[in-house]
């Protein structure tokens, strides 16, 4: 099977592309060549900017991929260039989307009414009613580094995927996904605090019950792949992740096993705490995904256990911190702890 992927060399793409080709399968990746990945030597390469791939759409038929899969479609108009140019040349296409596009994930952010979602969210439970999550009543200027997330919404992205009977599409709803490579180091800030032995992490107690489906880097794209290459799964949507959604609380509890940290966790209320360590979400809408689906379908299991997962993530933190870390200020949560300690 030949398979173009657009995008591929950020966080979760490099793992899906070795993993293809490990099973015998021909790649090409197709990105603005800006960013640099580990790929294997057999993956041909193909620079561009997404909204030129109509000018290449003669290339990629003489190409003639099996499958498209769109790691990094943002915006409706992403996945417009991709679907437009492709149809007609390639059988099937996958999409990666997320559990954002949910109405619990509007719910906790405060920006949809209502009471909170039942949970788990199966792939049929309600999607955000407001579209674009992330865009305010000002729009960015264009030089603005976070303009694109003003055009941001997974949902109209699915809407392009889904809507093409001359391309049948597949829709991946991804969780927080954490590993080696993680750009947004979700594990950081507390392995820091552990690093530097710190006798206790401060949690907001709003937060220390609230619970996320998150996935291990590895474990997401043999998922990815599953889809990619089982056509079974044309014309369907799945939810990938972890079965076990831990609260806060119990996250910090499976980092500290893994760092070898053995001090405490402390709950505090929030007008208690320093500013930058309140959870102002609304608490009582859990995020919590069923990935039964891709379980029952695909036969989807993880290739690597929790335990060791944790422990690959923790190696690669420490030997990739963040080029530009956030400082942290240990006097002011001491005080924190010191009036805590002094209260109980």
């Amino acid at each position: 099977m030949l398979v173009l992927v657009i995008g591929g060399t950020g966080f979760i793409g490099p793992h899906v592309v070795r993993l293809l080709s490990e099973q015998g399968h021909d790649l090409a990746v197709f990105n603005r060549g800006q960013s640099q990945a580990d790929l294997p030597a057999s993956v041909r390469r193909i620079s561009g900017e997404r909204a030129a791939l109509p000018t290449l759409r003669a290339e990629l038929a003489r190409l003639a991929p099996d499958v498209v899969l769109d790691m990094y479609a943002m915006t409706q108009a992403d996945a417009r260039a991709v679907v437009e140019t492709l149809a007609g040349i390639v059988g099937r296409a996958v999409a990666i989307s997320s559990q954002d596009v949910y109405r619990a994930y509007g719910r906790l952010r405060g920006a949809e009414p209502g009471q909170p979602d039942p949970i788990p969210l199966d792939e049929d439970s309600p999607l955000r009613e407001r579209l674009y999550p992330y865009r305010g009543e000002t729009p960015r200027v264009g030089d603005d580094p976070q303009h694109w997330a003003d055009d941001y919404d997974k949902i109209p992205v699915e809407h392009v995927y889904l809507g093409r009977p001359d391309l049948p599409g597949t829709v991946l709803r991804l969780p927080a996904v954490y590993g080696p490579g993680d750009d947004q180091h979700r594990l950081y800030d507390h392995l820091k605090r552990m690093d530097d032995c710190r006798s206790a992490i401060l949690l907001d107690e709003r937060a220390a019950g609230w619970r996320w489906t998150r996935g291990y880097v590895e474990n997401v794209a043999a998922a990815i792949a599953l889809a990619v290459t089982d056509e079974r799964a044309a014309g369907r949507v799945y939810n990938v992740g972890e079965l076990d959604a831990y609260s806060a609380r119990d996250w910090v509890r499976r980092i500290a096993e893994a760092a070898g940290w053995d001090g405490r966790i402390v709950a505090a209320p929030p007008n208690r705490l320093p500013a930058s360590l309140r959870f102002d979400l609304n608490t009582a809408q859990h995020l919590v995904s069923d990935s039964s689906r891709i379980r029952r379908e695909l036969g989807y299991v993880e290739r690597v256990p929790p335990a060791a997962a944790l422990a690959r993530t923790v190696a690669w933190e420490r030997a990739n911190p963040p080029a530009d870390p956030r400082p942290f200020d240990y006097a002011t949560e001491d005080a924190a702890l010191a009036a805590l300690d002094g209260v109980s």
